[in-house]
């Protein structure tokens, strides 16, 4: 077996932090894909990865020498209600590597069986959910979204039941770290200041080094997670993107994406659009993401009022000042962001109000999230010989007003309209994990063993910017009877 070049950092910490135990054995494991590119990057060798010995060890059958298996244990909260015994239910750390850049990463096994909080679940995953978690990180990662990713997928060769019998699989997993929100919580409501501290000062050796010479560096460390936290769910709200269950078990200190369960793009646009088959309110609405996000920093502040100062009234203001800071920060990204999907630079007066007239029409008409922007992208410079989406979408005639006074405030810029549309099809994607595609992905595989589609999405996804008429098929918006209402987190 090659060597793996582990460097565990979180197994040394005490073992309140964690539980170790080994991967639960499969019956008969085979592979469906390695992401070669990761493996490379993290110093790992891809073909050995795919070949039955590597499956073994993706599987969880064979753990690799360095190895520290553990599952982490933390609280959260869920839906608003508080839960203070979560932990990994189904997900075990074999250990961090450092890359070739020598950053650091984890390597973790989903669905690797059950562990100390699988609170009466099987601690496995279905095939569905995997192949889910693969597309739609990988995805993130080329749209330039924070997030962790998958390098591995394999079939386990045993059932798994949910709402039916289903195949299993195993996703490796990889993060900057899977510290979260919620690892926090759960040394708060044990009182455990001193864990407390620990988990601080490892987020910032591991995440944060510049907190570490600050004045006060735990209010560095706030501060750091709430400006990364902000460009999160900018970045989240700019592609259409709906995480699904913004719990705040699901929100890692590293500022990455992570639960790719009932997550979802829009196709047609509404600010209240919920995919989740559990957010029976829609409190993890599109337009209630950044809110979400704000309420989370908030129950982090709580969580770190120890650290931050020794008079209890210092430190709510110290927290509260920080935390107030969200909206203002994420307001700024996201102008931002908007700014350069419709080809502006810098902001100019009158730009908030056309925004705003943006997303009102955008929702009245229900108009495609994706092509629309990647449509005005080809406006920008009509006489342009790039390939244009115009036989996938047509602007609406409601839309022509505004885009005159649209087309009048590019022209304020000055910049060539070559320049400008090069510009815009970089920040608006041609190709996005469109749910009905992935579905049926999921379907072929789960339902006639047959991964072609899979792998076809995939290597489609690898350059959602570059739009190849050819590919017509990835870009389409579904038909109705192609519709996804719900989707589910699988476990």
């Amino acid at each position: 077996m090659p060597t793996w070049p582990f460097d565990n950092t979180y197994a040394a910490l005490p073992e309140q932090f964690y539980a170790r135990l080994q991967p639960g054995p499969v019956a008969n494991p085979g592979p469906i894909r390695v992401n070669q590119a990761l493996a490379e990057q993290l110093g790992l060798d891809g073909e050995w990865l795919a070949s039955p010995e590597g499956t073994q060890v993706l599987a969880g059958n064979t753990v690799p020498e360095g190895a520290e298996p553990l599952a982490a244990a933390y609280a959260g909260h869920q839906f608003g209600g508080f839960n203070p015994q979560l932990g990994d239910g189904r997900a075990i750390l074999l250990g961090e590597v450092l890359d070739r850049n020598g950053e650091r990463f984890d390597i973790q096994l989903k669905g690797a069986g059950r562990t100390p909080w699988s609170r009466g679940g099987d601690g496995r995953a279905p095939l569905g959910p995997v192949l889910r978690e693969y597309v739609v990180s990988e995805a993130m990662h080329v749209l330039g979204v924070p997030t962790s990713r998958a390098l591995a997928a394999v079939t386990t060769g045993e059932t798994v039941y949910r709402d039916r019998a289903l195949p299993g699989a195993v996703l490796t997993r990889v993060a900057r770290s899977h510290i979260r929100i919620g690892s926090f919580e759960y040394f708060t409501a044990r009182r455990d200041s001193e864990s407390l501290r620990l988990l601080a000062d490892h987020v910032i050796a591991r995440h944060y080094p510049a907190a570490a010479h600050s004045d006060n560096p735990m209010l560095a460390l706030l501060e750091g997670v709430i400006q990364r936290q902000a460009e999160l769910v900018s970045r989240w709200q700019l592609l259409g993107f709906i995480h699904g269950v913004m719990n705040t078990d699901n929100m890692l200190m590293s500022g990455e994406t992570i639960d790719y369960g009932p997550c979802a793009f829009m196709d047609d646009f509404h600010p209240e659009t919920v995919f989740s088959s559990i957010d029976h309110n829609g409190r993890y609405a599109w337009c209630n993401q950044p809110s979400i996000a704000h309420w989370n920093l908030s129950v982090l502040a709580q969580c770190l009022l120890p650290l931050l100062h020794g008079d209890q009234e210092e430190a709510v203001k110290l927290a509260q000042a920080a935390v107030d800071t969200f909206p203002e920060r994420f307001l700024a990204v996201h102008q931002a962001g908007i700014q350069r999907k419709l080809g502006w630079q810098g902001s100019a007066q009158g730009d908030a109000e056309l925004i705003e007239e943006l997303f009102a029409l955008m929702a009245e008409e229900r108009v495609d999230f994706t092509l629309f922007f990647r449509s005005l992208a080809d406006f920008a410079d009509p006489a342009s010989p790039a390939v244009k989406v115009d036989d996938l979408f047509a602007m609406p005639a409601r839309f022509l007003p505004w885009m005159q006074r649209w087309q009048a405030r590019c022209e304020q810029d000055g910049r060539p309209a070559t320049e400008r549309q090069q510009a815009m099809y970089r920040a608006n994607p041609a190709f996005i994990p469109r749910n009905h595609l992935v579905e049926d992905a999921i379907a072929a595989a789960v339902n006639s063993d047959d991964h072609a589609p899979f792998h076809a999405l995939l290597a489609r996804l690898e350059k959602p910017f570059d739009y190849d008429a050819a590919d017509s098929r990835y870009a389409l918006p579904p038909r109705p009877e192609q519709v996804v209402q719900q989707t589910f987190c699988g476990t």
